[in-house]
């Protein structure tokens, strides 16, 4: 890529297209095309077609998807199929037809196969029977991987498809019905903090921030602690304990967003589909279990209450531990250490701006 070049990143307010972004723009690259939602419905094949006609995208970053934690991914099968499949169709084949010189699609390491030896190496995708809790959302993923690697095979593509680990950092997603593990339990222990710490208003404003779902709805008006304590405890969290779903055991890899971001970005400018297969993964090479990640969690914020767990919440896959040793050879490694994003990810989160 030269810096000029006319470079997409599709869903850049996410958590990896905004660390795209950020990443592209601190190296140089001057002419980014970006697209919300309003204005681009990626789902939608004609729009999709009209953008990439008139921008005329050189290079693509395919961030863009419907994703969620365990709740959200059995809650929502369809709209989780349909979307990523709809995504990925519309992105892969506009690029296809109007040319774009190369286009990394994003996977994720969820879809690989719920027992898949550990580490987990490239080949082991399609291997063996899929986590039933996130299957709508593998099956579409893994459609993307295979659309790129088909197009790159019959009409000469340069498609490439990452396989991230499990990510973290600055605008994650927070709402405890639908994020992801590490951004739910990162705000349930500052919430815990904050009863704690008898900071109500702080609690409060939050709240009003970012919604934390199950129907559980903010007053315009902040209502008294034993109300506000109330709240807290529909969702596990309170000043004596924080509530963690599952047993605590799976073991799960962990990636700072902005070390995937330096990884795309090295790869687009280096690697082709052709060069060691169809995909390639993307993680930090460690992995802890649930109730560490936890324990850690707890020790940054000096959250001095319990962490009980719900084992009647589902675990998910035992342990999804990527195998780097394709990424590393190419001259790439993780460089952020996870206490280190953790207080990255914590000073974001807080830092974010006031209610409005």
């Amino acid at each position: 890529m030269e810096t000029s070049s006319r470079i997409f990143v599709a869903g850049h307010n996410g958590l990896v297209g905004s660390a795209i972004y950020r990443t592209l723009r601190a190296q140089g690259y001057t002419n980014l095309l970006t697209a919300d939602r309003a204005a681009l419905d990626l789902r939608n094949q004609a729009s999709v077609e009209a953008f990439f006609r008139e921008k005329k995208p050189e290079y693509v970053f395919l961030c863009a998807a419907t994703v969620g934690g365990i709740l959200a991914n059995r809650t929502h099968k369809a709209e989780f199929i349909y979307d990523n499949l709809a995504i990925a169709v519309n992105a892969i084949h506009a690029a296809y037809r109007m040319g774009v010189r190369k286009l990394l699609n994003l996977g994720s390491s969820c879809i690989y196969p719920r027992l898949a030896p550990q580490p987990m190496k490239e080949e082991y995708l399609l291997s063996g029977p899929l986590e039933q809790t996130n299957e709508a959302y593998a099956v579409a993923k893994i459609a993307a991987i295979k659309l790129c690697r088909y197009y790159n095979e019959q009409y000469g593509t340069d498609f490439i498809s990452l396989m991230p680990t499990n990510l973290y950092g600055s605008h994650d997603n927070y709402d405890l019905e639908s994020s992801h593990v590490l951004a739910a339990l990162l705000r349930k222990f500052i919430l815990g903090k904050f009863l704690q710490e008898k900071e109500f208003d702080r609690l409060w404003d939050d709240l009003r921030r970012t919604p934390v779902g199950f129907g559980i709805q903010v007053p315009a008006e902040r209502p008294d602690s034993p109300e506000l304590i109330s709240m807290m405890a529909k969702v596990g969290i309170a000043p004596e304990a924080v509530t963690v779903w599952g047993s605590g055991k799976p073991y799960r890899e962990f990636l700072h967003a902005d070390d995937l971001a330096a990884a795309a970005v090295y790869l687009m400018e280096r690697y082709s589909h052709d060069e060691t297969g169809e995909l390639i993964n993307v993680g930090s090479g460690k992995d802890q279990t649930i109730a560490e990640l936890a324990g850690l969690l707890k020790t940054i914020l000096d959250y001095r209450g319990e962490i009980r767990f719900d084992a009647s919440h589902p675990d998910g896959t035992p342990r999804k531990l990527l195998d780097v040793t394709r990424l590393n050879a190419l001259g790439w490694k993780a460089k952020i250490p996870l206490e280190n994003g953790l207080r990255e990810a914590i000073r974001s989160y807080m830092n974010r701006g006031a209610a409005r």
